[in-house]
C-alpha cells in the first residue's frame, strides 16, 4: 500500500506526536544507533581510498533513499500509520517555525555547550543519548546558522539551480564536479567560506552540532531533511523527461573513479540494489 510523506509543517498534533513517539521506541529498543553507525561507516570522502557510496558520488541520491526506507520500515514496526515528513527549508527558515517546535524535535543549542535543552529529544528527557558519534558527548547538539560565521539556509533560487541541470551527474563524479543535478543538489561547491556549501550541505551546517559531521544521523531532523532532498530527486525527474541517472556503466581501469563509484545498474552497497531500481518510489510512497 502507497503511503504518504507530509511537509512537516502541516502535520496534525496527533501526527506529530506519533512520529516522535515512534522515533523515541526506535530508539530504545536500540535500532536507531545502528542507523548512525551505519552512516558514519560510508561515509567515505573524495580522498579515502575505496568504494563511495553514500556522499560525493553519484549514488548519494539513491543510497539515502534506501536509509530513508530502511528507517521507515523502522518507525511503521512501531506504528504502521508513520511516515517520515519532510522540512522545506525553502520555506520554514526560522528557528520559530516547524519543525522546531517543543512537539517536534526542539529548538536550538544553548550558547555555552550547543546543547539541546528543548522538546523530546533533549537530553534531560531521558530518551535521547548520544551513543554513537565522534565526541564523548551524551547529549544532542546544535548551532543554529553558525554565529560564528553566520551563514542562512538555502534559498529558493538556489534550489531551483539545481533543479535546472538537465544532467544528473557529469565526471569526474566527485565532490569537485562542476555540472550535474546530483553536485548541485548535494552541495560541494567551489568558493571560499560559506560559498562552498550549497543545499543539502548548507542546511547541515546551519543546523550545526551533530549535524556536521558523519554521525549527522545523531539529530532526527536528518531524516526530515534529506526527505526533502529526495523529493527534489522526484522533482528533477518529472521535470526532465524522466532523466536518468549516470553514469550508466562503470569507469574503466585508466579512470580515477574505478572501482570508486556505483553505476546505475551496479550493486549499492550494503543493500545489494542498483540505483536503476532506486529511480521509482511511486509504488512505494507518494509526496504531499
Amino acid at each position: 500500500m502507497v503511503y504518504t510523506r507530509k511537509n512537516v509543517s502541516t502535520l496534525t498534533s496527533t501526527e506529530r506526536r506519533r512520529f516522535v513517539a515512534a522515533m523515541l521506541e526506535v530508539k530504545r529498543r536500540g535500532e536507531y544507533d545502528e542507523f548512525v553507525r551505519r552512516h558514519i561507516d560510508y561515509y567515505v570522502a573524495d580522498g579515502d581510498g575505496g568504494l563511495r557510496a553514500a556522499h560525493m558520488a553519484p549514488s548519494f541520491l539513491p543510497w539515502h533513499r534506501c536509509f530513508l526506507l530502511d528507517l521507515e520500515q523502522a518507525l511503521q514496526r512501531v506504528d504502521s500509520g508513520v511516515s517520515v515528513p519532510y522540512w522545506d527549508w525553502t520555506r520554514d527558515r526560522t528557528p520559530a517555525s516547524a519543525p522546531w517546535t517543543e512537539d517536534l524535535l526542539g529548538g536550538d543549542g544553548r550558547r555555552r555547550d550547543r546543547q539541546v535543552m528543548t522538546g523530546p529529544f533533549a537530553y534531560a528527557q531521558g530518551k535521547w543519548t548520544i551513543k554513537e558519534g565522534v565526541t564523548d558527548g551524551a547529549f544532542l547538539m546544535r548551532e543554529f546558522g553558525r554565529p560564528r560565521k553566520p551563514l542562512q539556509l538555502p534559498t529558493r533560487a538556489a534550489l531551483d539551480a539545481a533543479l535546472a541541470d538537465p544532467v544528473y551527474d557529469t565526471a569526474p563524479y566527485d565532490s569537485t564536479t562542476r555540472r550535474g543535478f546530483r553536485n548541485r543538489l548535494e552541495g560541494w561547491g567551489h568558493g571560499t567560506g560559506n560559498a562552498t556549501w550549497e543545499n543539502h550541505n548548507r542546511v547541515h551546517r546551519w543546523v550545526g552540532g551533530h549535524m556536521l559531521g558523519a554521525a549527522s544521523v545523531n539529530d532526527p531532523v536528518f531524516w526530515l531533511h534529506h526527505a526533502f532532498v529526495d523529493l527534489q530527486w522526484s522533482r528533477w525527474q518529472k521535470k526532465h523527461g524522466g532523466a536518468r541517472y549516470l553514469p550508466e556503466r562503470p569507469p574503466g581501469a585508466r579512470d580515477s573513479q574505478y572501482r570508486r563509484i556505483v553505476a546505475r545498474h551496479e550493486k549499492m552497497p550494503p543493500w545489494g540494489v542498483t540505483p536503476a531500481s532506486m529511480e521509482d518510489h511511486t509504488h512505494i510512497y507518494r509526496y504531499a
